[in-house]
């Protein structure tokens, strides 16, 4: 009799410590999803270094408006290059442009400054047919917990998703809840998180399904990872199963 209790107290912990199929599984509800237009942009913010290419149908009339002319540098191609001749976002949400002097960005997207410079550079007849492309050059993600290559990763695409940026880490771990992943972001010196549940697909329409530049992910050990590191999780209740079983033993055993 008391092997067999033992038997079933050791049972007990075991079905404790395993993870189902809806624990690691993901999207498992994607067949349920209708399709839905879902990209967005992200905003520009503070602290953002912007690339800026300036063209026009004669050339050398665009040279002033792009810093590269300006500056002379040759080497244009590399990212480091863009870095270093990008236009800071000020702290009061401004950049410094050529000939345009201080240009509000708050709020605008790549595509929205684009158009905006554009307006401004034709209308001011300063150029007759400007083209103008923007970029976020410094982009970065920082992906920690239980993934299988934390880190800080810079991503040049001008918008990336979560499964994306977890794909840069080597995807999760089995240790690691898929049920709880937290998403810290900083817009505007207001810092938000967000939880999101991958075994599911309601998260799609979540504003933390886009990854913007400078977020952090952190994925959490399950019950189990947490355990081998010398932590045991809900100890209360252990020790409450505990107690009924050895009072089991000891009223069958008197």
């Amino acid at each position: 009799m008391k092997k067999n209790l033992l038997l079933l107290w050791i049972g007990i912990l075991t079905l404790q410590s395993c993870a189902s199929k809806k624990d690691i599984h993901y999207f498992q509800d994607a067949d349920q999803v209708p399709p839905e237009v879902i990209y967005n942009q992200s905003n520009i913010q503070v602290n953002d270094i912007l690339s800026i290419l300036v063209t026009d149908l004669v050339p050398e009339a665009a040279e002033p408006y792009n810093i590269s002319s300006i500056q002379g540098n040759s080497n244009l191609g590399s990212a480091e290059a863009q870095r270093l001749t990008g236009y800071l976002v000020d702290t009061d949400h401004t950049i410094t442009f050529p000939v345009l002097g201080k240009i509000d960005v708050l709020e605008k997207t790549p595509p929205e400054l684009e158009e905006y410079l554009r307006k401004l550079l034709k209308e001011g007849g300063h150029l007759k047919n400007p083209v103008v492309i923007v970029r976020i050059v410094n982009s970065k993600v920082t992906v920690l917990g239980e993934v299988k290559a934390p880190g800080t990763y810079d991503f040049s695409e001008q918008s990336i998703n979560l499964t994306q940026a977890l794909g840069y880490a080597g995807d999760l771990t089995i240790n690691g809840i898929r049920s709880d992943i937290m998403v810290f972001r900083e817009v505007n010196g207001k810092r938000t998180v967000g939880h999101i549940d991958m075994t599911t697909t309601d998260w799609f329409n979540s504003p933390y399904y886009q990854i913007k530049q400078n977020d952090v992910i952190v994925v959490q050990p399950n019950g189990p990872k947490v355990m081998t590191a010398g932590y045991i999780p809900n100890l209360g209740a252990y020790l409450g199963v505990f107690s009924l079983l050895l009072t089991t033993v000891l009223l069958i055993t008197k």
